[in-house]
């Protein structure tokens, strides 16, 4: 864990690829992508819902050690369409009551309104707590953004001229990305400048490159 001091605000960056914002007890999480396991078995493709079991147990175990006032989701909570996956993290979320959830609905939020009927979860498009503007695709605006859905990740390259591709925490002169927190998502590569702040997460550690 580093923390990341930002806008006179203290930004826990976790390896568990989350941020908890320490002055707000915030709990700030994008793209856990639940469900896209079923969404792949209905393409043929065999994947097992363990691996999205594994990140709940992960938010969870999150929640636990932190305690936050309430946990953010920036978008993409739930893959695609109504499955088994959605109904096992409603009991769960349901089980956290009375801690408040919102959700800053993705692109692939597109369950109907009663789906996201949950007591303790508030749905929103987008979200001010100054300095931090919260988005799902990133967005200009007035105050600092913060959001997801790229999935940013960077090329490491080794002594040995080995490359590999790590998901990072990225944070531009307008706006930052948090890196996906489901393992079943993929990553995209992005550029960086000598005026960002990028931490990637390797070895289940948070390290400043830039």
């Amino acid at each position: 864990m580093i923390e990341y001091k930002f806008r006179k605000q203290t930004l826990c960056l976790l390896p568990e690829k989350a941020i908890f914002w320490k002055e707000k007890k915030l709990l700030i999480i994008a793209d856990l992508h639940l469900g896209k396991a079923g969404h792949f078995r209905k393409s043929g493709i065999p994947v097992s819902d363990l691996v999205h079991s594994l990140d709940i147990l992960i938010l969870d175990k999150l929640i636990g050690k932190y305690k936050p006032d309430e946990v953010i989701f920036l978008g993409d909570l739930f893959h695609s369409d109504h499955n088994q996956g959605w109904e096992v993290f409603k009991r769960w979320l349901k089980s956290k009551s009375p801690l408040p959830f919102k959700l800053i609905l993705g692109n692939h939020d597109v369950l109907t309104s009663t789906d996201y009927r949950i007591e303790n979860m508030e749905c929103l498009m987008s979200l001010d707590i100054p300095p931090f503007n919260f988005t799902h695709i990133p967005e200009a605006c007035e105050l600092y953004n913060l959001a997801g859905h790229i999935h940013p990740a960077i090329k490491l390259r080794g002594k040995a001229k080995q490359n590999l591709r790590v998901p990072c925490f990225y944070f531009g002169l307008a706006g930052g990305i948090l890196p996906a927190f489901g393992k079943f998502t993929g990553t995209a590569r992005i550029d960086i400048s000598k005026s960002d702040d990028v931490f990637v997460i390797a070895d289940k550690e948070v390290i400043k490159i830039s």
